[in-house]
């Protein structure tokens, strides 16, 4: 991780309080920073915000080919690209500024973007134990954290109202024995959501979280053929796994002013394959 230059930030600290008569958190026509947006559900997040009349800022760490494409697929006009390395404090500072110069400001979040890669305790040498473990808390945790902070403060500037929406896991709760970082900094990013909906309330800032089961993208595509494919779809009553698209509604909908009521949820989206008490 690079050590983060010193941010300009607001002469003054914002107050709670100090906004009561905040404009109405619009339902279309929204400037919105997708993490993680080159394809898989970071592109259907994007999608079904361009669809809904909003402008989407399509980040992407190291694939801007493929954020390209994501870009060309959004309908209307005004999405910009936000390319950087949210691993980095000073990353995720580039990321929100490029967003929100591009957009003319900033009134939502989704924090998608995820580091998930295999690290099983019995059979993974230290290093990678503690690379892999380095990696996910930085990207999953701290990078939603950093552009959490930066998103909301811009939100506060511009007069109160917004949203931010988490992409977090069932994993947080049944456990994921051969990605157990993966599982941990999503458990994480669900208090984290938690208590920034708390803290932002005041400002009309509503603050939730999503914790799909197993959804469908290129990326895992492999894994739903043959046995493997069959296990995983046993594990919903429904039979089959989610679609990117159904995950991408529901953070469209905590992202809009009808949920300010649903702000510090984590909506279960698992189709009832794994059911909390």
């Amino acid at each position: 991780m690079t050590s983060a230059a010193p941010f300009p930030s607001p002469e003054t600290s914002p107050s709670p309080g100090t906004s009561p008569s905040a404009p109405t958190f619009p339902p279309t026509g929204r400037r919105v920073l997708v993490s993680g947006a080159s394809r898989g559900l970071g592109r259907a997040l994007a999608q079904a915000f361009a669809a809904n009349g909003d402008r989407v800022a399509v980040h992407f760490g190291s694939r801007r080919e493929e954020a390209e494409t994501t870009l060309a697929s959004l309908v209307g006009t005004g999405h910009v690209l936000a390319g950087g390395d949210l691993s980095a404090p000073d990353g995720a500072y580039a990321v929100a500024e490029t967003a929100a110069a591009g957009l003319g400001g900033l009134d939502v979040l989704v924090n998608n973007a995820a580091v998930n890669l295999p690290h099983p305790l019995a059979t993974t040498a230290y290093e990678d134990w503690a690379a892999a473990w380095q990696s996910h808390v930085s990207v999953n945790l701290l990078a939603t954290a950093n552009l959490s902070h930066l998103a909301a403060r811009r939100m506060i500037e511009q007069g109160g109202g917004g949203r931010i929406v988490n992409v977090g896991s069932r994993g947080a709760f049944r456990g994921e024995p051969d990605h157990p970082a993966y599982g941990a900094t999503k458990a994480a990013v669900h208090a984290l959501g938690q208590s920034l909906a708390v803290h932002l309330a005041t400002y009309g800032i509503g603050v939730a979280s999503v914790a799909p089961g197993f959804f469908e993208t290129e990326r895992v595509a492999h894994r739903l053929s043959g046995a493997e494919g069959e296990a995983i779809r046993a594990q919903s009553p429904f039979g089959r796994v989610a679609s990117a698209d159904e995950i991408a509604a529901a953070v469209l909908w905590l992202a809009s002013p009808a949920a300010e009521w649903a702000s510090g949820t984590v909506l279960d989206l698992n189709g009832a394959s794994y059911l909390r008490t």
